[in-house]
């Protein structure tokens, strides 16, 4: 909207609008991540006052507390940077700052991945008006979105591959990251085609073997990340692949097998593992449905 403003004429009242609604999203989501700051910052003075120190001495501390401050304001690019420090540090990372890994680049490339679905969607939309030269920008600009996730998902694969899967020590943490790795691949895949797509696939479908190989050997059926791997797994099975049958086989096995375990969950993780399971069942039902429907995957 700078640009257009900058055009030389006057405005119109819909595109003076869209001008006051750009700046005001922009100008909004930094004004509720000062106020977080704030809070973050006053908090730790009245600690420190009452002779409570706070150190953060390492760079490796510091960055886990800014990726910690970027998470509570919702910016997770920052977030994900923060933690790339982390990952990079040398040393294996700890359960907590593998969750805030997961998390910083999850939403960064979750928003990433909503908007893209959404202007390919505006793009068809607009072919299907005949309206080729709206059409035309709507693919131009899904080719920025595209730029940046492949800017965030080759960042923390080269991050997996050059120092976090080396550095795994449990089976746990090899599942986590394998599994990881084959999610970014995934991403990848969806908006990517021909030879990149099938690359991005064949890389995802390898990464996923390997964390299923080392998840049935060391992790309990109800355990949330083996449970995650198959839900994951089988999202791609159907949705990349294109292969319902084994994607619903895939996830009936993983869901009836926990079911019969259920009342060895751990307390701790029973949360997290009935909740996938739930995803699991949801998913099941809508692919069954498809197939006895008639509909394509």
């Amino acid at each position: 909207m700078e640009e257009v403003g900058n055009a030389g004429e006057e405005l119109s009242v819909e595109e003076r609008n869209l001008l006051s609604v750009a700046y005001k999203n922009a100008v909004g989501s930094r004004r509720a991540a000062w106020r977080i700051i704030s809070s973050f910052c006053l908090r730790l003075l009245a600690r420190l006052s009452t002779g409570v120190f706070i150190s953060v001495v390492m760079d490796r501390g510091k960055a886990v507390y800014f990726a910690k401050l970027a998470e509570q304001a919702e910016r997770y690019d920052e977030m994900a940077d923060h933690m790339e420090t982390v990952g990079k540090s040398g040393d294996e990372l700890a359960v907590e700052e593998r969750n805030l890994l997961s998390v910083a680049y999850k939403n960064a490339v979750g928003s990433r991945r909503a908007a893209w679905r959404i202007i390919t969607s505006v793009e068809q939309k607009e072919k299907t008006k005949g309206n080729e030269e709206n059409a035309k920008f709507a693919k131009e600009y899904c080719g920025k979105v595209e730029g940046e996730l492949d800017k965030i998902c080759n960042t923390i694969l080269t991050l997996l591959d050059s120092n976090l899967i080396s550095k795994a020590s449990t089976g746990e943490s090899k599942v986590f990251y394998q599994k990881m790795k084959a999610d970014y691949y995934r991403y990848i895949a969806e908006y990517t085609a021909d030879e990149k797509k099938s690359a991005a696939a064949n890389s995802a479908k390898l990464a996923y073997e390997e964390a299923q190989k080392v998840a049935e050997k060391d992790l309990a059926v109800t355990h949330p990340i083996r449970l995650g791997l198959a839900l994951n797994f089988s999202v791609f099975q159907y949705e990349v692949l294109n292969n319902p049958d084994e994607a619903c086989k895939m996830a009936r096995t993983a869901f009836e097998d926990a079911i019969a375990e259920l009342d060895n969950v751990a307390e701790d993780s029973y949360k997290d593992s009935t909740l996938i399971m739930q995803l699991l069942r949801d998913n099941l039902t809508l692919w069954t449905s498809d197939q006895e429907g008639g509909g394509e995957p």
